[in-house]
């Protein structure tokens, strides 16, 4: 173990915590002072705002877990001079993975079929019917990495990608759509995969949900921002749109109650980047960058970039 102690701003799952314990000094917020503490770890979902930065003067680095920078104040950082680093491609094949695999448990009716299978009502009954794939139109809003991995996998299910984001990309092969109202329109399966922030706040509201329709289903792996959440349960409730996969939430882990008698929604717990792979996949990133870092060699300082975009 270093000298060197690491401030935690949020709480952070006890694989990340073991492997930093192995190297560092971990500091709790608000338990012992942390003045001299020149790097912290946050997580996507925590962030960092420009207030907590100006209460450590002397942090040069904060490293988050996870896709997500929405949380986290780039431009404060990068006046106060302070590097930021995420683990940007470390989750999007099994996040990508996951999306696919909510598109199929909502419309194949999969943990309804476990359930009826264990509640004993096969025999006595019958169950309903499910909603094929194959042929469909998948219409994936935010083309960003992971939205291009579950783009490639729909496609090569057989199914019709259509997509929409802040502009088109002229080199990918699918159709660009301009609104995420058109793009619902067209798709039998609305998947999110778009950065949380005020840009995408409630993108997903009535309006767009009646575009979806009764025999449209959502998938949401992004944020549970980027929903109005009392839209879609009236949709679902009302059964305006066929179903939901649904892996993040607006208040999460205290999900609305209403969603849980609904079978209609497949609920995952933010799950959709938790396997042994990609944990690995991350410890690794943050450990390495957090080493790039104090050896004075280069690393993705997203503060940089973001403010050298804004230029």
């Amino acid at each position: 173990m270093t000298s060197e102690p690491i401030l935690l701003l949020a709480p952070i799952p006890a694989d990340l915590r073991a492997a930093l314990a192995e190297h560092y000094t971990l500091v709790e917020k608000g338990g012992t002072p942390a003045e001299g503490v020149r790097i912290a770890i946050t997580t996507g979902m925590a962030g960092a705002d420009a207030a907590l930065m100006e209460s450590l003067p002397d942090l040069r680095l904060i490293a988050s877990q996870g896709v997500g920078l929405d949380k986290i104040d780039l431009a404060a950082a990068a006046r106060r001079g302070i590097a930021v680093c995420h683990t940007p491609d470390e989750l999007t094949e099994d996040v990508a993975d996951f999306a696919i695999g909510l598109m199929y448990a909502a419309a194949r009716r999969i943990v309804e079929a476990d359930r009826f299978v264990r509640d004993g009502r096969w025999g006595p009954e019958r169950m309903g019917l499910g909603v094929g794939l194959s042929g469909k139109t998948v219409g994936v809003f935010g083309m960003g990495k992971i939205g291009q991995a579950i783009a490639r996998r729909a496609a090569g299910l057989g199914m019709v990608v259509a997509w929409s984001g802040p502009r088109p990309k002229p080199e990918l092969p699918w159709t660009y759509l301009p609104d995420i109202a058109a793009l619902a329109a067209a798709a039998d399966v609305l998947v999110l995969a778009c950065p949380g922030g005020p840009a995408t706040h409630h993108a997903v509201d009535a309006r767009v949900l009646a575009a979806l329709g009764p025999r449209g289903f959502l998938v949401n792996i992004a944020r549970g921002s980027v929903v109005d959440e009392a839209a879609l349960l009236a949709a679902l409730e009302g059964q305006t749109i066929a179903g939901a996969g649904l892996d993040v939430f607006a208040t999460e882990p205290k999900l609305d109650p209403r969603f849980l008698p609904l079978r209609n929604a497949v609920l995952a717990p933010h799950y959709a980047s938790l396997t042994g792979e990609t944990r690995q996949a991350i410890i690794g990133r943050l450990l390495a960058d957090i080493g790039r870092f104090r050896a004075g060699e280069p690393f993705l300082n997203v503060a940089a970039l973001a403010t050298a975009g804004a230029g």
